[in-house]
């Protein structure tokens, strides 16, 4: 029987049918202000508060205090508690691009993976992750050798991806065939602001819900909601399909 590791993001653990397989990698794409951090960020403090699961999350972008602030703002008020006690490790960008070398960045994470236990991680993006590499190759090398590490470490990964545009994109890139998962997030503008939507396109050894559902940021995160008519903001003419 396969192991799922739950998000505890209001519906989309339903359209995952449970969860994410334990010990995967998920890409998650989105162009910006579409939620991918926020996903990630739900995910590591529902892992301590919900499953009593602790996480590592890796930003490029953001500073730890950066990363407090919007933790806190959505209404995740015990995240520095978490991280004062180590339930929660952040490596922010001042720590992850001090050397400008991923080799030294991974030795420091190895060093995190051997003396404690974790079982979720996040890396916040692999955007600025393949900026540390001069060709596609040695992309590919490290990041195949870094998502081996991390299953092997049993941490069940999220990894977010930028990409420009609002739908997701059809050439296939790299990072699609080294995951094991592939979820878009997907804003659309509307005369009042944006509609929201989730895409799990790809997750290996699992049947998914690969119908595109309508989602909401609020106090408290992401909610996904599993049929249109849950939505009060989404109309037809809203709708991707």
């Amino acid at each position: 029987m396969i192991e799922l590791t739950k998000t505890g993001i209001d519906g989309l653990d339903d359209i995952l049918n449970g969860g994410i397989v334990k010990n995967s990698t998920t890409l998650v794409s989105g162009n910006p202000g579409a939620g991918k951090s926020i996903l990630g960020l739900q995910y590591i403090y529902n892992g301590v508060e919900m499953f009593d699961e602790d996480g590592i999350f890796l930003t490029f972008e953001e500073s730890a205090e950066d990363l407090r602030q919007a933790a806190e703002s959505i209404g995740f008020d015990n995240w520095q508690q978490y991280v004062d006690e180590g339930r929660i490790t952040v490596y922010d960008k001042q720590v992850l691009l001090r050397e400008n070398d991923f080799s030294s960045s991974l030795e420091l994470l190895l060093g995190e993976l051997d003396d404690d236990n974790y079982e979720r991680l996040v890396l916040d993006s692999l955007t600025m992750f393949k900026l540390f590499f001069d060709t596609e190759r040695e992309q590919r090398t490290y990041l195949l050798k870094f998502t081996d590490i991390l299953a092997d470490n049993e941490l069940t990964t999220l990894m977010t991806n930028e990409q420009g545009q609002i739908f997701p994109e059809t050439e296939i890139n790299l990072e699609n065939f080294l995951t094991d998962g592939n979820i878009y997030l997907i804003q659309t503008p509307t005369d009042s602001g944006v509609s929201r939507y989730v895409w799990v396109a790809k997750m290996r050894k699992q049947n998914i819900e690969t119908d595109i559902f309508p989602m909401e940021i609020t106090d408290g995160g992401i909610t996904v909601h599993h049929n249109a008519s849950a939505f009060s903001m989404m109309s037809e003419n809203d709708s991707p399909l």
